[in-house]
């Protein structure tokens, strides 16, 4: 008997899967995965009922743990695409992993997605799942099918897809980010009210201020209570999401090319984020801020990519590890306007010393005021000589034309 491991949510691309992967594919048994890593409950309920209705036997994963983890160490990272943090691109190497680990318990010889031709998801599957020795079945994608012939097969099979298709939003959640797309966002000019929106309210001018302890880069605290990842994360998605938080609108160029309009809501990584880069800004040196943006700028393409075993991000790992030894201390965040700003840190290890900053001191320790007059000097010399240069050059070039070159 040959049996295939399909990542399975309940909805329309998901459902049509499973009898063409006995008819198209010949598989004699399909399996259904769901991986939770904090959708809401009411997609776990529909993915239950459909694999009954289906008689598919459905296995639900608790990833979430997993998930919050690399969630944390991309603020570490500072990862952020186009503006927004990186939600659903983070999610998918954890489910993949998950559903891969379930199909080779379960002794399958073959795995398979919903995702269509024209997506990231699709990679960041695959990516997983080709260092096995699965075959990898993509019936979307290889069939060519589009939601209308979906619409009809459903339809004609009697498949159990009442409001399958995700009603008018096509919606992906999870701990980190809840995104929107599809419908009238498709058209980047169309404006979209309230109504989009259930992780934030509407930004107000009420404002509060939290305060965030983080230990070697990892956030670990709010207001002097402890979380697990897990529960901070769904803690302050909760509390910076009530003032307008972490909402982004981005026309996102995809790994294939093309450029999607997303909306996005992200309230505790939004917070988290700007958090740790102000505690950062205070216990680095200018120059490993501004090295490390260059390998925050990595982590986050490949993190984007679905790529986080890469052995590159190993590497840029190294570095990152070495920085957040000191990345410990608190930060004043406070929730305005639908932002979240930094407005007080505080560290040990603060590269920072309000007696050498102050105004009213006449010296930088043992160093004087005076000492700066050389460094003055020097500062810009090379500009003004070749300034001076071009002058001169400038200078003979409109005698000779003046003259008319006679000379």
């Amino acid at each position: 008997m040959t049996r295939v491991a399909l990542a399975f949510s309940g909805g329309l691309d998901t459902t049509v899967c499973v009898p063409l992967l006995e008819e198209e594919y010949g598989y004699d048994e399909v399996i259904g995965v769901t991986v939770d890593v904090g959708q809401p409950e009411s997609e776990f309920d529909e993915a239950e009922e459909t694999a009954e209705a289906l008689g598919l036997d459905h296995y639900v994963v608790d990833a979430k743990a997993e998930f919050a983890d690399l969630c944390f160490d991309g603020v570490r990272a500072n990862a952020t695409y186009q503006g927004y943090p990186l939600g659903t691109a983070l999610a998918r190497p954890v489910i993949a992993s998950a559903i891969l680990e379930v199909a080779e318990e379960q002794d399958c010889t073959g795995i398979a997605h919903g995702c269509t031709g024209k997506g990231n998801d699709q990679l960041r599957f695959e990516a997983i799942w080709r260092d096995s020795d699965l075959e990898v079945i993509a019936p979307v994608r290889e069939l060519g099918l589009t939601r209308e012939w979906e619409n009809e097969y459903a339809a004609e099979k009697d498949l159990p897809v009442e409001g399958g298709d995700g009603g008018k939003w096509s919606i992906d959640t999870n701990l980190w980010s809840r995104s929107v797309e599809g419908s009238e966002l498709e058209d980047p000019s169309y404006v979209p009210g309230e109504e989009i929106y259930e992780w934030t309210e509407a930004p107000s001018d009420e404002t509060e201020e939290i305060e965030i302890a983080f230990e070697e880069g990892y956030p670990v605290a709010v207001d002097g209570e402890s979380y697990d990842p897990v529960d901070l994360i769904q803690h302050l998605n909760e509390l910076a999401g009530a003032y307008g938080v972490g909402r982004t609108d981005s026309m996102e160029d995809r790994m294939l090319g093309l450029k999607v309009r997303e909306n996005y809501e992200h309230p505790a990584a939004t917070t988290l984020l700007n958090a740790h880069e102000a505690l950062e800004s205070l216990v680095l040196t200018q120059e490993e801020r501004e090295f490390k943006q260059q390998i925050d700028q990595k982590w986050s393409k490949k993190g984007y990519e679905g790529l986080v075993d890469a052995p590159l991000v190993s590497a840029l790992e190294g570095f990152i590890d070495e920085t957040q030894q000191r990345v410990t201390g608190t930060v004043t965040i406070r929730f305005e306007g639908g932002r979240a700003r930094a407005v007080g840190r505080d560290s040990e290890y603060a590269a920072y010393s309000a007696e050498h900053a102050s105004f009213n001191t006449e010296t930088v320790g043992k160093i004087s005021q005076e000492d700066a007059t050389g460094v003055a000097k020097y500062h810009g010399f090379q500009r003004r000589l070749a300034n001076e240069s071009i002058a001169a050059q400038s200078d003979e070039e409109v005698e000779l034309a003046t003259d008319g070159g006679e000379e």
